[in-house]
């Protein structure tokens, strides 16, 4: 048989969470409860989302494994918002959701199946006019749409929903989690949305994307999930590194000097040492001046290590 006869299939991954929630369940099984664990790897997906079009990128991500209770999910945030600020992004929003709220409204109400489904599809366009026409829970689902935005008025709006216990359970979470956060970290801008379940199919909890302001797609995204085959309570997140490096600040150029040929190298370690970015000349240069300046320096260096600015000398 030659080699074209023969079928092969090649698996690539779409997400790193679920592997890595299978390694804490598997072969980490024994160990001390709630497990923390820091994943980074390339991923590839069929489609990109309407945010985030991109199909292949690289998750850097951590899971927190076996605990199930509101302070895991905050811990999550806060570390994500502070990981984000250290490498220098600015104008970060966190958007706290509760993807199984909607559910649990429905179910209550015995909107299921196909009916669930036209349900949820007309919701996810946010058009508040077509959900309110829709029968059942209609009014309480426009509602729970209508609470979306800032923390504060959004708690408070879904605190005054009558909503049945399984669905007002959600709210609480959402409630108890954002407390937390901002106790700890003021500075983290909390957003809700409340209806929000695309791409978040197999959480069970709190749930949480991170934006940052004027920046196109997710930063990354996270939430309550069960871990492997004995359905674990877990949370973690995902950064996204694409939107990572759009988010950062412009990298701001090094000082960069030129090292005539002919010094010693002594003279270009001890620039090295003070910050500078050296370029050493490799070959005589007839004006040195002229060469700095073709190779983008600003400055030149001179034999006593001494640096002379290109534009004064000029």
């Amino acid at each position: 048989m030659c080699s074209s006869d023969l079928q092969r299939m090649m698996a690539l991954r779409p997400d790193m969470t679920l592997q890595v929630a299978r390694i804490a369940t598997t072969r980490l099984k024994k160990a001390p409860r709630p497990v923390r664990l820091s994943y980074a790897g390339e991923v590839m997906r069929v489609m990109g989302s309407q945010l985030s079009p991109e199909r292949e990128f690289t998750q850097v991500g951590f899971e927190l494994i076996g605990a199930e209770t509101p302070e895991a999910d905050a811990e999550v945030i806060l570390i994500a918002a502070e990981a984000a600020r250290r490498v220098g992004v600015k104008g970060l929003s966190v958007d706290l959701m509760a993807p199984n709220l909607v559910p649990a409204l429905l179910s209550a109400h015995g909107v299921e199946g196909d009916e669930a489904k036209a349900f949820r599809a007309t919701l996810d366009g946010k058009d508040a006019d077509a959900v309110g026409k829709l029968g059942g829970p209609a009014k309480l689902v426009a509602q729970l749409l209508a609470a979306s935005g800032p923390i504060a008025p959004s708690i408070a709006a879904l605190e005054r929903i009558d909503l049945p216990i399984d669905a007002r359970a959600h709210v609480d979470s959402l409630k108890a989690v954002s407390r937390l956060v901002q106790a700890a970290d003021p500075q983290v801008t909390l957003t809700v949305d409340a209806v929000e379940n695309r791409g978040f199919a197999y959480h069970t909890g709190v749930s949480f994307s991170l934006f940052v302001r004027g920046v196109r797609g997710e930063l990354g995204r996270g939430g309550r999930y069960r871990a492997g085959e004995v359905g674990e309570g877990a949370t973690g997140l995902t950064f996204y590194m694409d939107t990572m490096i759009r988010s950062l600040p412009a990298a701001v150029a090094g000082r960069k000097v030129f090292v005539p040929h002919g010094l010693s190298p002594d003279v270009g370690k001890r620039l090295r040492e003070q910050g500078w970015v050296t370029v050493a000349g490799l070959a005589a240069a007839a004006d040195a001046m002229a060469e700095a300046r073709r190779l983008g320096c600003s400055h030149i260096a001179g034999a006593d290590g001494n640096t002379k600015s290109i534009e004064r000398a000029a």
